[in-house]
């Protein structure tokens, strides 16, 4: 099973007081460039993997999509949506995405925002998706970057010009690693920028967009603590279709 740390009490009263915990989608540093990426919504059947307390699955409806099927491994995250939601046209469901099974030709658009680095069957998931999607249907996701995911230690060192090396650590060793988020013990799947975009090709997605995410100079003044991360970028946004 996917690791389950979103239902872990300790964890879960953490991540809750982030901001995009709290301010959903506008919360989240990435979701302009997300938005950027997704078609109309207008009567899409969708599927959201990872859909947490379900924000984006409402921003979808709100903006007219006919059906969103919202997935999480996490029945405290699945209990947050579903009391934030009111609506017959979004689903709710407990599954893992280790092991999806979804109907074939069923959506127009597949959606996960930072849920596929902790899955370890990302090939048979791409697959399943792939299946789900009908022809000429998207796939829009972020990840966090496994250049982010891969540095041997969470500072940056000094080289000897004086700039700022995030030093990696085996980034072309792919595997799990273990890392300290809210709490210890977080596991999270590194793979290559190659393997990722390789594994979509290899499944039929034509891939449309690739953006290693970075603040612009307005997010940065207005949120100076960003700037680091022009120096190892943290989220990968991908966009596919079939």
């Amino acid at each position: 099973m996917t690791q389950n740390i979103y239902d872990d009490p300790d964890f879960f009263a953490g991540y809750s007081q982030f901001p995009r915990s709290i301010d959903g989608l506008e919360g989240a540093a990435e979701w302009p460039s997300m938005r950027a990426l997704l078609p109309d919504l207008q009567g899409l059947s969708i599927v959201d993997l990872g859909c947490g307390f379900g924000w984006f699955c409402r921003f979808a409806r709100e903006h007219g999509a006919a059906h969103i099927l919202g997935l999480d491994v996490s029945e405290r995250m699945l209990a947050k949506a579903q009391a934030m939601t009111a609506d017959a046209h979004i689903t709710y469901r407990r599954a893992d995405l280790e092991t999806l099974a979804l109907p074939e030709q069923a959506f127009d658009l597949a959606y996960s925002s930072l849920a596929l680095h902790y899955v370890v069957n990302l090939d048979g998931l791409l697959a399943a998706v792939h299946r789900a999607l009908k022809p000429g249907g998207r796939l829009v996701v972020s990840i966090e970057h496994p250049i982010y995911m891969a540095p041997s230690r969470p500072d940056w060192i000094a080289s000897p010009t004086g700039q700022r090396v995030w030093p990696l650590d085996r980034y072309l060793v792919e595997g799990p690693r273990t890392t300290d988020w809210i709490t210890s013990g977080i596991v999270k799947q590194h793979r290559t920028l190659g393997t990722t975009l390789n594994l979509l090709i290899r499944h039929g997605f034509s891939i449309a967009h690739v953006e290693e995410w970075g603040p612009t100079d307005a997010e940065i003044t207005a949120h100076p603590d960003w700037a680091e991360v022009r120096d190892r970028p943290m989220f990968l946004l991908i966009a596919a279709h079939c």
